[in-house]
């Protein structure tokens, strides 16, 4: 675990679940989309389970029928209702003071989103997170698949090579990006995916954000 900080120059944030602690409002907000269509709403543990990307399988898994309906409805019912409830959405605790020992130790970092580019740009500003942060990337699309291209792309630009970088994240997904990008990944079991899943990643596993500062300290 200790290695994999090591060389580490550069640090890559996923944003939601992993910094942000947003689950509970995902959980919200297709339970209300499930309600409408007298389906049966999601537990958190439940939701754990079958969370994945691309989103539009999620869907299917919790009973969505696209037969029916397109995508799409359902999708911007869930982007309506988290966008009108965003401002209760808070910082996992540790966040901030990982930012800070990270950036005190001269490492850089960035933020790598699967989310809208527009809802990350208000959050940071708004809560003075924009010096931590020499790039914060998300996504304009919510129905795309994934972050794989634009992380790849900022790989490309960035000034490091991929064993000078480790990415942080919550999800499966997050553990493939990294491998697209060439880089170590570290995954947080407080954010989306349960740890049973993670574990399946083969990838270093760390319950909350205390554990990466103590592989800082």
């Amino acid at each position: 675990m200790l290695a994999i900080m090591k060389n580490a120059k550069h640090i890559i944030w996923d944003w939601n679940g992993t910094l942000l602690d947003d689950r509970w409002l995902c959980v919200e907000s297709i339970n209300q989309a499930l309600k409408k269509r007298y389906l049966p709403a999601l537990s958190d543990d439940r939701y754990m389970e079958v969370f994945t990307f691309p989103v539009q399988e999620y869907y299917k898994a919790v009973g969505f029928d696209f037969d029916k309906e397109p995508f799409i409805v359902a999708g911007d019912e869930f982007v309506d209702y988290y966008g009108k409830h965003f401002h209760r959405v808070d910082l996992h605790e540790e966040a901030v003071s990982a930012l800070q020992q990270i950036q005190e130790r001269g490492r850089s970092q960035s933020v790598l989103s699967a989310g809208r580019q527009d809802y990350l740009n208000e959050w940071i500003i708004e809560h003075d997170l924009t010096g931590f942060f020499m790039k914060v990337l998300g996504i304009d699309n919510h129905y795309a698949t994934g972050k794989t291209i634009v992380g790849k792309g900022w790989m490309e630009e960035m000034p490091y090579d991929s064993d000078e970088v480790v990415m942080i994240g919550d999800t499966i997904h997050d553990s493939e990006v990294a491998k697209a990008m060439n880089v170590d990944c570290i995954l947080v079991t407080h954010g989306h995916v349960s740890r049973k899943r993670l574990k399946k990643t083969g990838r270093v596993i760390v319950d909350d954000l205390s554990e990466v500062k103590q592989l800082l300290a």
